[in-house]
């Protein structure tokens, strides 16, 4: 079962599927559904994705489109098992001292100029790291894993922006993973995008009744 997990194939009508891709980007996808609803849970099963992502991503050949791994897109996944840790324990810590896992809210403009200040900082240091590790496609790679890393650690603080950033990821995802034939990742990118604009407006709303003082929305989000 871990062998077929880890580097099994589904048959899809001429070709076929990498099993980890497919079963990755399932738990990925439960993982932002949870967190929609801030739910502590969002994080250990998206680390659960993260695993199985990876192990695709450093083998380039299992799209059968490119023979070089996607240093960038595994990156990420180390990445996202780091924040995600993070984003379990300030999340579980809040809900165990009695309030709400998360309290969505507009990052400050203080904050705001350090996540753009992050966001150059990192993408010059993702750039130049997938350059000499030989990624395919390091411009777009190297925003992917800058802006992942951004998005995760404003979903872990609470910030309503982080599904801003994640659509600006998907946006450039969706066309790099399209050419280096992760069809299945592509396909999850597309989706997630559209999603994004749902849970953007989800914690939006949230915000907004809970700044208005709206009893029942911020006791639903003490319950998460």
């Amino acid at each position: 079962m871990l062998e077929w997990l880890l580097h099994g194939e589904i048959a899809v009508g001429g070709g076929y599927l990498s099993v980890p891709e497919v079963v990755g980007n399932v738990f990925g996808l439960a993982s932002a559904l949870l967190g929609m609803s801030r739910l502590v849970w969002a994080w250990p099963v998206g680390l659960v994705g993260n695993v199985l992502l990876f192990t695709v991503f450093v083998s380039g050949e299992l799209s059968g489109a490119v023979t070089e791994p996607l240093w960038g897109q595994a990156g990420r996944q180390v990445m996202f098992a780091v924040l995600s840790a993070y984003g379990w324990w300030r999340w579980a810590a809040n809900r165990d001292s009695g309030g709400p896992a998360v309290e969505p809210r507009w990052a400050s403009p203080a904050e705001r100029l350090r996540l753009l200040g992050l966001a150059v900082v990192g993408y010059a240091a993702a750039y130049l790291l997938v350059s000499r590790l030989g990624s395919w496609g390091p411009a777009t790679e190297a925003w992917i894993l800058a802006g992942s890393m951004l998005a995760t650690y404003g979903m872990a603080r609470g910030y309503v922006e982080f599904w801003l950033v994640w659509i600006a990821v998907d946006v450039v995802g969706v066309a790099t993973l399209l050419r280096a034939g992760f069809y299945p990742t592509a396909a999850m990118y597309l989706f997630y995008g559209a999603f994004c604009v749902v849970g953007f407006l989800a914690w939006w709303r949230v915000e907004r009744s809970t700044r208005g003082g709206t009893p029942e929305l911020i006791a639903e989000g003490a319950a998460a």
